[in-house]
């Protein structure tokens, strides 16, 4: 079976293969990539950022084919599709508008008589190791901020969504940005390796699981390259009251399952108070009766999607099973269908023991996990007993209460009753485990930019 295809998780079918680059093509890529950055970066930033902004503008015309493209490739319900595309719309669209403020030149005082600066150059040819999960959305917060910058673009997307990486490229090309400054490859995992080493790319973005970070991180340190990793969560939501339980519930739920329980910084361990706790779970449980598989493409209600493959599936439920084994209870969901199709119902788990092997995992998939706790101060042990920290959430009518618990967090991204703010001007990423870096908002700006230091004398 050819690496790179479109492969419909809902049936198994395989539509269409791809053949993986050349060593001759990958070459030609970089040399393209790097003959586009002298050229780019020369050009004025507001020139550039007028043509973020047309991508964009070509991404909202187009969404409606961006987002059938997606549910074939990995199983997206067209309407989280659609959501998907116009996330990443007002992503791009948000660099085009304020990039070049968010990376004009600062004055700092100087005890030396004269005018000392900060410049925001770009550095070159950046790699971006792109996933599944939200085709375009990742690469929206990676590409736009550093084609206003200047940088270009060589771009590995994820083996089974081809056809949107294509489309994206397409989509760069006639909004304007040159040729060679934003390029598709389909590479292979050597062939990245080569790439990282290459003396003419000058930084790296990944986000993916914890496995591959640590090989791009490797990589990318053995050749001293700029890395941005953006890897695994299992982020804590802690319920301490509630004056509606059914809506936390509710809000739990749905963040949970969307996009299959397929997104990094889903709320993957729900933490209840002892009083709410038994409450909660039934809430759970109503929430995912009834169920039944649908397709992606014409999504009826009461009805859950795929996971991106029948391999993500199968893993999802070895996970399930091997916590199961250790102690821990299937409330209901769990099931996985016969066949080749990736379909996993959503479930409710409980009772995870801590001294398990199945406590530390991150399960990509859509199964709620939830442990009851009878103190702040064992929400907050909990939460923070893990070896991940992307983000986190605390829940409670008392304010004051929950932030004191927010702010002990452990993580990159900690929420007051929200389980997580997303928008393009909001920044993203985490500690620990789940990588360094971030992306989007003003920091998504400073990644991968020379703070080149600018002095003249008086």
């Amino acid at each position: 079976m050819s690496v790179y295809r479109v492969q419909n998780p809902a049936t198994g079918e395989v539509i269409e293969t791809f053949e993986t680059a050349s060593d001759t093509q990958i070459e030609q890529a970089l040399k393209n990539a790097d003959a586009a950055y002298h050229e780019w970066r020369n050009r004025s930033i507001q020139d550039r950022a007028a043509i973020v902004r047309r991508v964009a503008e070509l991404f909202a015309e187009r969404k409606e084919e961006l987002a059938k493209i997606i549910a074939q490739e990995m199983g997206k319900p067209l309407s989280e599709g659609i959501e998907e595309i116009e996330f990443a719309t007002s992503i791009i669209s948000y660099y085009g508008v304020h990039g070049p403020s968010l990376a004009v030149d600062q004055e700092i005082p100087s005890t030396i008589p004269g005018k000392a600066i900060v410049e925001n150059r770009p550095i070159g040819v950046l790699l971006g190791v792109m996933p599944w999960n939200f085709p375009y959305y990742q690469v929206a917060r990676f590409a736009a901020p550093n084609l206003v910058l200047g940088n270009t673009i060589l771009l590995k997307h994820a083996e089974i969504c081809p056809r949107s990486a294509l489309v994206i490229e397409q989509i760069m090309e006639e909004a304007g940005v040159p040729v060679g400054a934003y390029t598709n490859v389909f590479a292979s995992h050597d062939q990245i390796a080569s790439i990282i080493a290459d003396p003419r790319l000058q930084g790296v973005s990944l986000t993916g699981s914890e496995r591959a970070g640590a090989i791009i991180g490797e990589h990318a340190g053995r050749h001293l390259k700029k890395a941005v990793l953006e890897l695994g969560g299992t982020d804590p939501m802690i319920v301490l009251d509630s004056d509606d339980v059914a809506a936390v519930a509710a809000d739990a739920w749905n963040f949970r399952v969307y996009n299959a329980g397929q997104v990094c910084n889903a709320n993957k361990r729900i933490i209840v108070m002892d009083d709410i706790y038994d409450e909660f779970v039934a809430e759970l449980k109503k929430l995912a009766d009834g169920l039944v598989p649908g397709d992606p493409l014409n999504m009826p209600e009461h009805a859950f999607g795929p996971l991106s493959s029948r391999a993500a599936a199968e893993n999802v439920n070895a996970q399930v099973q091997r916590a199961v084994a250790e102690g821990a209870t299937l409330e209901i969901g769990g099931v996985l269908t016969e066949g080749q199709s990736a379909y996993f119902s959503p479930a409710v788990l409980t009772g995870v023991k801590r001294e398990s092997a199945s406590y530390r995992e991150e399960i990509f998939g859509p199964v709620a996990t939830v442990f009851k706790v009878s103190s702040d101060e064992e929400a907050l042990e909990l939460a923070n007993d893990c070896d991940f920290g992307l983000g986190g959430s605390v829940f409670s009518t008392d304010e004051a209460r929950a932030a004191k618990i927010a702010s002990q967090l452990e993580v990159g991204m900690t929420h007051v009753n929200i389980i997580a703010a997303e928008a393009a001007e909001l920044p993203f990423g985490g500690v620990k485990r789940s990588g360094f870096g971030r992306e989007m908002g003003p920091l998504g700006m400073g990644e991968f930019v020379n703070k080149r230091f600018y002095f003249k004398a008086e």
